[in-house]
Formats: C-alpha cells, structure tokens, sequence
C-alpha cells in the first residue's frame, strides 16, 4: 500500500495506558485476549479468522466492468494502518472478525458436477456482510468498575452495493469508540463514527479513517458515558421507557417524526426488559431502580442481536437515546416523551 504524502499528525489519547512490560505480555497474546467467549455481536453471525477471508473467500467483482471490489481484508488492514500510524508505539490485538450470509458458488470445472460429488476444490464462497473490531488494550479506562479498552473497527456490507453496475465508489462503516470488557459491548458515539466512507480504494480509506481516528475526542465520549451513573430511573420510569419505545414504532408518521429517533425493535426491547432483571452485572437494585449506564449497557447488549449492517447504526443510537433520556431526567423536553 501506497504512504500518502502527508502523515497524519500525532494523536493523543489521554487516557489511563498499561506500564510499557504490561503493553509488552499483552502484545505477544493477541490470540488469546481475541478469543474471548464474549461476541461484540451474536446474531446471525459466526467467527472467522483472517487467514479463511485472505486465502478461502473470493472477491466479487462489478459485472459490467469486471472490476474487483475492494476486498474484506484489505479493509481490515487499511484501517488498522490507519490506527497504528495515529499510535504507533501501541500494542492492538488481531481482529475479532464476524461474518454473516454466507454467498456459495462452483468453479466452472464443477458446473455439472451434482451435489454429492462436490469437493472443497469445487466450492466458491464469500460473505456478504462483515464486521471486525481491532482492541487497543494498553489504552483504556474504567466506569463503575468496568474496563472499556479503546477500539477500532468497521463494517463491510456488500448487500449496499450494485454489483451488477459499473465500479462506483463503495461504501463503509468505520469507527472508534469502546469495548465493555464485562460484555464486549460496543460504546460508539456520533464523534467517533463514520457512517457512509465512500471509497474506490484503499488509500482513500486509509485517509478517511485518519480523518476519523485523527477528530475523534476520547474524553468527551467517556465523559458522557461516566456522566450516566449519576441518574437513576425508578422502577415505574424504566417500565414507562420500554412501553414507550414500544408505542414509539407504532405512532403515525407526523408524531413520529416531532420525536428523536429510537432504532431497537420488539425483539430488542424483550431483551432488554428479560436483563432488566437477570443480567449479572447490569439488573435492577433491589428497590427497582437503575441507573443509566446500566440503562446504557442493557441496550448496547440487545443491540449483539442485530444484524451487521444495523449494528454500528444502533451502537451510536443507543449513545444517543440514552444520553437524551438523562436530560430528560434534568427537565428536556425532547426526551421526556419516553419517560412521563
């Protein structure tokens, strides 16, 4: 890949970092910290490694043109440049890769051959959706005794794409934010999130997550997050949210649109409202109540269940909602629609 001819300029995180022997043991067990039985996302999805998507998947093309797409991987190595050249003197680990809806093929050699008869030799694959995180373990903090390690990351979805035209730019999802070690849960807010990199090649998301990585304001974020704890929904305001946000998707499109946006479903809610009370590190106090950043954690977990080229979306709107809700609590009228 190409240097562009202007380096980023240095970035700094402020936040807590490992002593540089810690940095070291972290760095030589990249497998291990990556292979934690916590999924950052579960639904539909299954793991794969880097070598399966490198040197077992085929890259689709444009048919009018038959230009090649820009491939999963040399995704997931731009954008881990990208971060390296902001920290270079920073252990990350290897990509936690997730892919989902699996594209089968043949090769032209076993175009008549019947089922049963197919080898791996014959076989053709490639995933339509994928999404990776990067975890930078030696930059992190702590909220109510939670870890959250800084983390990169994006998201590849062919099914946004006409491969049926000529090359266009294509599109990405790029981000950085935070792990929850507790869950694996993704906190992602608007500052730190690219929703749609437009992109011909690598060296032009090479830029753009720079550009990203480079605006991207570490303390404000964490700063939101820590500032949830101070507020409390009782009992009844947290069964009066989840009622709402199920009313929410079946108001008339004009009430609809005076209201924020609210993107989790039924299925989410159920989630939600079940860990409400069984989740081990996130449920209600005995009296009922809880606080946001539970609140927060409670939505980011459902959000595991969404499909990937929806998950990024609702990881910074559950940033955002929750957010709203605490100034609700202070006497803001947008949000206090869900609440009242």
């Amino acid at each position: 890949m190409e240097a562009l001819q202007i380096m980023p300029k240095p970035v700094s995180y402020p936040l807590r970092r490992s002593y540089p022997e810690e940095a070291q043991v972290i760095e030589m067990l990249p497998k291990i910290a990556s292979k934690n039985t916590l999924q950052f996302i579960e639904a539909n999805t299954k793991e794969v490694n880097f070598y399966h998507l490198k040197n077992e998947c085929v890259i689709p093309v444009f048919s009018k043109d038959n230009e090649v797409t820009i491939s999963h991987t040399n995704f997931i190595e731009t954008v881990q440049e990208a971060i390296t050249r902001l920290l270079p003197n920073v252990s990350i680990n290897e990509p936690e890769i997730r892919v989902s809806h699996l594209i089968k093929g043949r090769t032209p050699e076993a175009l008549h051959k019947s089922v049963n008869e197919l080898q791996d030799k014959d076989r053709t694959l490639y995933y339509e959706r994928m999404a990776f995180t990067i975890e930078i373990p030696s930059i992190y903090d702590t909220i109510e005794g939670n870890q959250l390690n800084l983390t990169v990351g994006g998201v590849r979805a062919y099914n946004h794409e006409n491969l049926f035209s000529r090359k266009v730019p294509e599109k990405f999802k790029v981000f950085i934010g935070f792990k929850n070690l507790v869950c694996c849960n993704m906190c992602i807010s608007t500052n730190g999130y690219k929703e749609e990199l437009r992109a011909m090649n690598c060296q032009q998301i090479l830029a753009q997550s720079v550009e990203l990585f480079q605006r991207y304001n570490a303390m404000e974020q964490l700063q939101l997050l820590r500032g949830l704890g101070n507020y409390r929904l009782t009992e009844h305001q947290f069964a009066q949210l989840v009622g709402k946000t199920r009313l929410y998707q079946c108001l008339p499109p004009k009430q609809k649109k005076e209201l924020p946006q609210m993107d989790f479903g039924d299925g989410h809610l159920n989630i939600i409202a079940r860990n409400y009370y069984q989740d081990k590190s996130f449920c209600r106090n005995d009296d009922g109540s809880i606080n946001l950043w539970r609140v927060y954690n409670l939505f980011t977990e459902a959000n595991k269940n969404s499909y990937i080229d929806t998950f990024l979306d609702r990881s910074v709107n559950a940033t955002d909602f929750l957010n709203g809700i605490s100034m609700a609590l202070q006497g803001n009228s947008e949000y206090q629609w869900f609440i009242n």
